[in-house]
């Protein structure tokens, strides 16, 4: 079974290597801009609008003469990011023909989209990844890195910088997890309620690092937008910022790692929702708690990782209506609003909790 799998590590780069870092990350951010600015302007002269291939042999063509700049970095930098620009348009696209709610691509900005990806000889040497057009640039932790490297994305979080190594790799097929089936119900009082076949009822507590970091969040946020703009102390303030959102971020992503590979590798069976998390976001109270939690990342890592390890993974219908239906009778409520945590089932009496109730109902259909 061949797949996928990408290996992220800091990067520790000199002076002069840390300036080639910024030079690429400034061209692929040129690239996309100038080929979302081209695709506008020719699909408002005549409807069409040109592929990566096409926009890439034109910037070829204007290199020597208006963009010879370009020529000090690598060519996949800005070739990457008209490619991402073209997938960009076709999801676009794709998702308005579906009837999806899609957004028009942005123009990246400097500071929040620094980043460019590299194809072509990379390698791993010792503690250090060799990069075109970079050279050897030292990691800060040994690299274990198995596989046939594909690309190589090199980000900046704050002031440091990442790159994600994506490899190609041959795995067995896994055998097949024996363990109990679990039914998953995620919730914001708890991020999770997980019911298994074997009558255990385990209600996993939710980090919230927005909400433990929200009080010195805002007091950063005030005294950001107190500094002078284009001083010293506000690209000081802007840096320590980034830092914050930066931690929250490794806080919720190290959580739900490490919880869906615990659950993949343990259960046999697991049946999760369908949930309309965009959906979700519109509302304004649930908004920012809604994010918090990550149920949207939660999901699409149980999706690989049970691939990886030999679970099955079981997504219930999104009408589905785990909460208002009866795990003992089957009863279906008209209506439960958001407050209710219990409730008592008018044909059979049962009292349910709510999230408990709801994993049970999607536990039943796995059985």
């Amino acid at each position: 079974m061949k797949v996928n799998r990408a290996y992220r590590y800091e990067l520790n780069p000199n002076a002069q290597q840390r300036l080639l870092l910024v030079k690429h990350a400034g061209a692929a951010r040129f690239a996309y801009n100038w080929g979302l600015v081209r695709r506008i302007e020719q699909y408002q002269q005549s409807g069409k609008t040109p592929n990566a291939f096409e926009q890439h042999r034109e910037l070829n063509r204007l290199k020597p003469t208006q963009y010879p700049w370009l020529y000090e970095v690598s060519k996949c930098a800005p070739q990457e990011a008209l490619r991402d620009l073209d997938r960009a348009f076709r999801n676009f696209f794709r998702g308005r023909k579906a009837g999806r709610r899609v957004g028009f691509p942005q123009f990246r900005k400097k500071g929040r989209d620094d980043r460019f990806r590299l194809r072509g000889a990379i390698r791993v040497v010792g503690r250090a990844v060799q990069l075109p057009r970079l050279g050897r640039i030292r990691l800060k932790e040994e690299p274990q890195v198995q596989g046939r490297i594909l690309s190589a994305t090199v980000s900046r979080e704050a002031d440091h910088w990442y790159v994600s190594l994506t490899v190609e790799v041959d795995l067995p097929n896994p055998e097949p997890v024996r363990g109990p089936s679990v039914g998953i119900d995620v919730g914001l009082h708890h991020f999770a309620t997980v019911v298994g076949d074997d009558g255990t009822v385990a209600k996993v507590e939710a980090p919230r690092p927005l909400e433990r970091s929200l009080r010195c969040l805002r007091r950063r946020q005030r005294q950001h937008t107190r500094k002078r703009k284009g001083s010293k102390n506000r690209r000081k303030s802007a840096l320590r910022l980034a830092r914050l959102y930066r931690r929250i971020r490794h806080q919720r992503k190290d959580f739900l790692h490490k919880l869906t590979t615990r659950l993949a590798k343990t259960k046999s069976v697991i049946v999760v929702e369908d949930l309309n998390v965009s959906g979700l976001l519109r509302n304004h109270h649930l908004a920012r708690h809604v994010a918090d939690s990550g149920w949207g990342e939660f999901r699409r890592m149980l999706a690989y990782k049970c691939l990886w390890y030999g679970s099955r993974l079981v997504v219930a219908n999104r009408y589905y209506p785990s909460s208002k239906t009866c795990s003992a009778c089957g009863h279906v409520l008209e209506a439960l609003p958001l407050d209710v945590r219990g409730w008592d089932c008018p044909v059979c009496g049962a009292h349910h909790d709510r999230d408990v109730n709801a994993a049970r109902n999607l536990l039943a259909m796995a059985r």
